[in-house]
């Protein structure tokens, strides 16, 4: 299949479903850190959206769409309709097979409830962090708790951070590892992991 990864430097799904024979690409305004230059198309992906591919893959800016920044959502009215746009422009692009990844947020309300969502620790990797994936002409992925007759067990133990609090009887709560990036890390928050990655790619390659 070709395969196009919108919004993705990383080059992490790109190279999961290349692993696999797929004619995959990137697709950011920036360059890629992944290693692979001739696998990424450096520029707006609307452009792209028009040429001949099975499938799409989508990460679209969430700073501007995500619950976690909503005390600013009433001063950064322009900036969030400009990422509403976006998103949609990518969800309604004429590619057969999408999924649009993003945090939890306001496109839930917008658009419609995510078909799925998952944890990166359901696939491997021990972060908790709520990923919603809006599905078209593909199934939910398949993630499993526990061994059974049929699946090997997926999940792995989520880590967390504890800390003293006064809101819990036992005086601690905790959060994940990107519960407390703050201001100028929404790279690494947005980060996206290589067990959900290898999962799609395995599942809808």
């Amino acid at each position: 299949m070709r395969v196009l990864i919108a919004c993705e430097e990383s080059q992490i799904v790109c190279k999961a479903f290349r692993e696999r024979g797929h004619e995959a690409y990137s697709c950011d305004i920036l360059p890629c850190s992944g290693g692979h230059p001739e696998w990424h198309i450096q520029g707006d992906v609307l452009g792209q959206l028009g040429n001949g591919w099975d499938m799409m893959i989508a990460h679209p800016p969430c700073t501007h769409l995500a619950v976690s920044g909503a005390r600013w959502f009433e001063i950064k009215q322009v900036e969030q309709r400009k990422a509403i746009y976006f998103f949609m422009a990518l969800v309604n692009s004429p590619i057969e097979k999408i999924c649009i990844e993003n945090p939890i947020g306001i496109m839930s309300t917008l658009y419609r409830k995510p078909d799925q969502i998952i944890h990166p620790y359901y696939f491997g990797d021990n972060i908790p962090k709520s990923t919603c994936l809006w599905l078209k002409n593909l199934p939910l992925l398949i993630h499993t708790p526990e061994n059974n007759l049929f699946e090997k067990k997926t999940y792995v133990e989520p880590e967390y951070i504890e800390y003293n609090s006064k809101k819990t009887k036992s005086g601690k709560s905790k959060y994940s590892i990107f519960g407390k990036l703050g201001k100028g890390k929404g790279k690494e928050r947005s980060v996206f992991f290589p067990g959900i990655a290898k999962a799609m790619a395995e599942q809808w390659g």
